[in-house]
């Protein structure tokens, strides 16, 4: 009967993961949110009774802990999958250069800070709660959903400038991964990066015609790179191809601390 802990499950490619794993009733499945009560009225349709949401704010280190504390007594102080889900990136931030961006170095550094705080520090912190329950579990797999826009070689060959706080986070989330690898995998322990493709989570929205203009600049960008490209997947279909790459990783293939696509590797659209 695996166990399953997922961030940020309240909506996007998190409420994906939820629906789909929970739909095996054999799978015990925890999803960390801010707000228990929005969640639960949201997924009250599914009538799953192995969901269990808690309350998990990613910028909170006391919300974190009581988290692995409640997740321990339901699955009695173990846990296979950690599923890193959670995460922010500003509409402030999606289109413009750091240059453009640090016009206003006082909203460029609450940006940043908020991206790290949340994207990096938060993971750090969410790992060292639950490594002990994963430690105990039958399966030992950590799985930090990431970004194609923390490549550095994408970034200087199509000129990816945009994104900056979002992109500097999840590259620093992808040494994290590395150094927990470094540290658990004489444990057994799997900590693999998965980047979900270009998926549509509402995020490009109501858009102002300024920042469509800009989309179109980055849209080509994105076509430069991958002419095969059709558009972005459902948060459904992104899912199910992060699991399926999590599940064909292991430490015994070489596969630890592994920075990898949807398709299991380098091409990132």
């Amino acid at each position: 009967m695996p166990s399953y802990v997922i961030t940020g499950v309240s909506r996007g490619i998190g409420a994906a993961f939820l629906k789909q794993l929970s739909s095996n009733p054999s799978n015990t499945v925890i999803g960390l949110v801010r707000n228990v009560a929005d969640t639960e009225a949201k997924i009250a349709a599914w009538k799953t009774p192995n969901i269990h949401i808690l309350e998990g704010d990613m910028s909170s280190y006391q919300s974190l802990k009581k988290a692995a504390e409640a997740t321990s007594t339901i699955t009695s102080g173990s846990l296979d999958y950690l599923i890193a889900n959670a995460a922010v990136m500003s509409s402030w931030a999606l289109f413009d250069p750091l240059s453009v961006l640090g016009q206003d170095p006082e909203r460029l550094t609450q940006d940043l800070n908020e991206a790290l705080t949340t994207n990096v520090i938060g993971n750090i912190h969410l790992v060292n709660f639950f490594m002990p329950l994963i430690l105990k579990g039958s399966v030992k797999k950590v799985i930090t959903v990431t970004s194609g826009m923390a490549d550095h070689d994408i970034v200087l060959k199509y000129g990816v400038y945009e994104g900056g706080p979002y992109a500097v986070s999840k590259a620093a989330m992808n040494m994290v991964t590395s150094k927990f690898q470094a540290e658990f995998e004489k444990d057994g322990v799997l900590f693999i990066g998965v980047c979900p493709g270009l998926v549509d989570t509402g995020l490009y929205n109501n858009l102002s015609e300024e920042d469509g203009q800009k989309l179109m600049v980055q849209s080509s960008k994105f076509a430069g790179y991958a002419p095969h490209f059709k558009g972005p997947d459902t948060p459904e279909d992104a899912a199910n191809s992060i699991l399926k790459v999590a599940e064909n990783a292991s430490v015994a293939n070489g596969d630890g601390g592994a920075f990898l696509s949807h398709f299991g590797n380098k091409q990132w659209l």
